[in-house]
C-alpha cells in the first residue's frame, strides 16, 4: 500500500477488517515490523485522537516517530501552486513534502478544507501535491473530504459490537454553533457502503452530501423514522456541500436524546469526538453504557497500526 487516503485505497476491506481484528486482540503481533523505519507526521491543524493514536501505533509496531505542528514546529506551509510567498508563509509543500520524504520511511498528513472553494476542496490539492512531492508511502490523518483512519476505527468497533450478521447502521446531522466539514460523513459513508451494514443516512433538507458518496444511499429527512430499529447510531455535524460551507439549519430537535435511542433496537452511540454535549447528544446518553464512543477512539490506534503494518510490508 503506497496511500491510503479512502476506503478506495484498500484492496479488500474484509481482509484489511480481518487484521485490524488481530491487531486489536494483540497490538504487540507484530513488534519489529517498523524496526529502523521512520514515521513523519505533519499537522496543518491540530489534533488530540490523531496524533497520539498514530503515534502509538506506529510505536507498536517498532517505528521511530517524528511529529511537526506547521507554523510552530516549523514554518507556515504555503499550499497554494504559483503564488508570490510574500506573506506569512515561510515554505512550500513542494521542498517541505521533498525534504520530509528524504529523512522518514512513510509520511501522514493532517489538513482541513477551507470551507470556501468547494472545487479547491474537493480536488484534495493539498494532500495529492504532500503525496506527489514526499516520494514515499503517505496515510492521510484526514484531509478536506475524508479521515479514513476515522471511518476504518468505526467498522472496526461496527465489528466488534453487532449482534446481528447485517446490522442498521444510522449516519445522523445535527445541530452545531460552527460550520464543520463534510469529511468525517462522507468518509463514513464510503466505508460503510462496502461493508455488510444496511445504512441511512438522516439529515435536514440542504445538508445533502457529494453524490460521489451518496449515491445509492438510503436518505430520509425524517430522523426518528430512520431510527426505528437501529442498531448503531452515528451523529455528526456538517455544513451545506450545496451551499459549500453554510449554516442552514440550527433545530436543536436533532440532538440524540434518551428518547431518540428508545427507537431503536438497542442501538449504540457513536461519534468521532470531540463532541459537544448536549448539543450533539445529552449527557444521558453519552454517560450510559449504550455509547461506545470510548471504543472508537481506541480503535483510531488499531486502524493505524493496520494500515502502517500494511504500508510497511509493501516498502
Amino acid at each position: 500500500m503506497r496511500r491510503f487516503t479512502s476506503v478506495h485505497d484498500v484492496m479488500n476491506v474484509n481482509d484489511i477488517l480481518s487484521s485490524a481484528l488481530a491487531y486489536a486482540e494483540d497490538p504487540w503481533l507484530t513488534p519489529s515490523l517498523g524496526h529502523r523505519k521512520t514515521l513523519g507526521l505533519l499537522f496543518l491543524n491540530p489534533s488530540l485522537r490523531t496524533r497520539m493514536s498514530t503515534q502509538k501505533a506506529a510505536r507498536l509496531l517498532g517505528m521511530d516517530v517524528i511529529v511537526l505542528n506547521a507554523g510552530s514546529d516549523a514554518w507556515t506551509i504555503e499550499t497554494r501552486d504559483g503564488v508570490i510567498m510574500d506573506g506569512a508563509a515561510g515554505e512550500h509543500m513542494k521542498e517541505a513534502a521533498g525534504v520530509m520524504g528524504r529523512y522518514c520511511d512513510v509520511l501522514g498528513l493532517r489538513t482541513f478544507p477551507g470551507l470556501v472553494d468547494r472545487a479547491y476542496d474537493y480536488a484534495e490539492s493539498v494532500l495529492e501535491s504532500f503525496i506527489a512531492y514526499s516520494g514515499v508511502p503517505v496515510v492521510s490523518l484526514e484531509s478536506a473530504t475524508r479521515h479514513p483512519l476515522q471511518s476504518f476505527a468505526d467498522l472496526i468497533t461496527i465489528e466488534q459490537h453487532k449482534t446481528v450478521q447485517r446490522p442498521k447502521v444510522v449516519l445522523t446531522w445535527a445541530a452545531h454553533p460552527k460550520a464543520l466539514p463534510q469529511a468525517v460523513p462522507n468518509s463514513f459513508v464510503e466505508w460503510m457502503k462496502a461493508a455488510n451494514v444496511d445504512l441511512v443516512v438522516a439529515h435536514p433538507e440542504g445538508y445533502e452530501l457529494a453524490p460521489e458518496f451518496s449515491d445509492g444511499v438510503t436518505v430520509t429527512h425524517n430522523q426518528r423514522e430512520a431510527l426505528e430499529g437501529a442498531h448503531f447510531v452515528y451523529a455528526k455535524n456538517w455544513s451545506s456541500y450545496s451551499s459549500y460551507g453554510s449554516i442552514l439549519n440550527t433545530d436543536p430537535s436533532w440532538q440524540i436524546t434518551t428518547e431518540s435511542m428508545a427507537r431503536t433496537d438497542n442501538g449504540k452511540f457513536m461519534h468521532c469526538l470531540p463532541v459537544r454535549r448536549n448539543v450533539i447528544v445529552q449527557d444521558a446518553v453519552l454517560d450510559s453504557d449504550v455509547s461506545i464512543v470510548l471504543d472508537e477512539a481506541a480503535n483510531r490506534v488499531v486502524s493505524a497500526q493496520t494500515v502502517l503494518a500494511a504500508m510497511l510490508r509493501a516498502l
